[in-house]
């Protein structure tokens, strides 16, 4: 059996946070969280991720700047991007994370089920190890 994914969460709300937790850690995924992009990072250069989950509008670094960063010391990492609206309403700023390199966005609230597809799609597995 191969190693089981981990997977980084970072969203500024907590209830957000604890939803995704709990439901990727149910699916078998080891699971880390951050409540900002700044945060995000720092779990991002100590610990192996294979897969970042990234509210776009925060405090201290959002998921913008976390997207650059991500693709310009990570680039093999992948990313989905989650937003809720803002002064652009998500379609803009989800718009834009893609063009960044996001490989995935959702607007909020999403579907589980397509969460979990999209997660196990990029991760290439059917099921955690």
């Amino acid at each position: 059996m191969g190693k089981v994914p981990h997977i980084l969460i970072i969203d500024d709300e907590i209830q957000i946070r604890e939803m995704l937790s709990q439901m990727l850690t149910r699916e078998g995924y080891q699971v880390s969280n951050a409540s900002n992009g700044k945060e995000g990072m720092k779990i991002c250069r100590e610990l192996p991720v294979d897969l970042i989950i990234t509210d776009i509008i925060m405090p201290e670094k959002d998921g913008i700047e976390m997207i650059l960063e991500l693709r310009k010391d990570f680039q093999e990492l992948k990313v989905i991007a989650i937003s809720g609206g803002g002064r652009l309403g998500p379609d803009g700023y989800l718009e834009m994370a893609k063009k960044l390199g996001a490989h995935r966005t959702f607007f909020k609230p999403f579907n589980r089920k397509e969460m979990l597809e999209a997660i196990k799609e990029l991760l290439n597995v059917d099921k955690p190890a």
